[in-house]
């Protein structure tokens, strides 16, 4: 399934690499890699495969689920789509708390005790989905773990998730997509070792032009 969703990922150019030409990330880090998992839903093929592969991994790792809560905004729409193939109720979790109305911060029907997994697209440091497994905890909801399309697997992240006490299974992660992006040309052999430079340390900019 990584490979498979690799290969979607990188033929939409949801995930896209430019090594001699990277990209710079809001916080100034250069990066070789951009990630815009929003494009999945304009693809309907890779967006099959993901909404399936998304349940498929539900099923295989939190049998007990009874709720998926999709991480605002860019989870929303994989919750709601693989939700609706599990036969599941589906709610998601704002970022802050809405400023009118009831001020809610979950949108859906939550009980306390209930057990819930997180739809998220991208995992990188992880400290927003963490938030988001801190606001569904305080609310009484048992939070199985993550379910995500795409992780970096950078050790900070994986640090924060370990720390956090909360699972994630991703469908890909950025050394496969990195694999398979040689495989199939998009990049050079010789790249990977430069990518996988990066997903290590991404302050250290020493990978450009190695």
């Amino acid at each position: 399934m990584k490979k498979v969703i690799a290969k979607d990922l990188l033929k939409i150019k949801a995930v896209f690499f430019r090594p001699e030409e990277p990209f710079t990330w809001a916080s100034g880090i250069k990066s070789p890699v951009y990630c815009d998992n929003r494009l999945i839903l304009t693809a309907p093929e890779a967006r099959k495969d993901v909404e399936n592969g998304l349940a498929e991994i539900i099923k295989a790792n939190y049998p007990e689920v009874e709720v998926l809560m999709g991480t605002s905004t860019a989870g929303i729409a994989h919750a709601a789509i693989t939700a609706e193939l599990m036969g599941l109720p589906m709610g998601y979790v704002r970022g802050s708390s809405k400023d009118h109305g009831r001020q809610n911060r979950i949108e859906g029907k939550l009980d306390a005790g209930q057990k819930v997994v997180v739809v998220e697209d991208l995992i990188s440091t992880g400290g927003s989905v963490i938030d988001v497994v801190d606001a569904l905890r305080e609310a009484g909801a048992e939070v199985l773990g993550i379910a995500s399309i795409f992780t970096y697997g950078m050790q900070k992240g994986l640090d924060r998730l370990a720390a956090a006490n909360v699972k994630n299974v991703s469908l890909t992660d950025f050394d496969t997509i990195a694999e398979v992006a040689a495989e199939e040309g998009y990049i050079a052999t010789e790249d990977i070792a430069r990518l996988i430079k990066f997903r290590n340390n991404p302050s250290d900019e020493s990978w450009i032009g190695a």
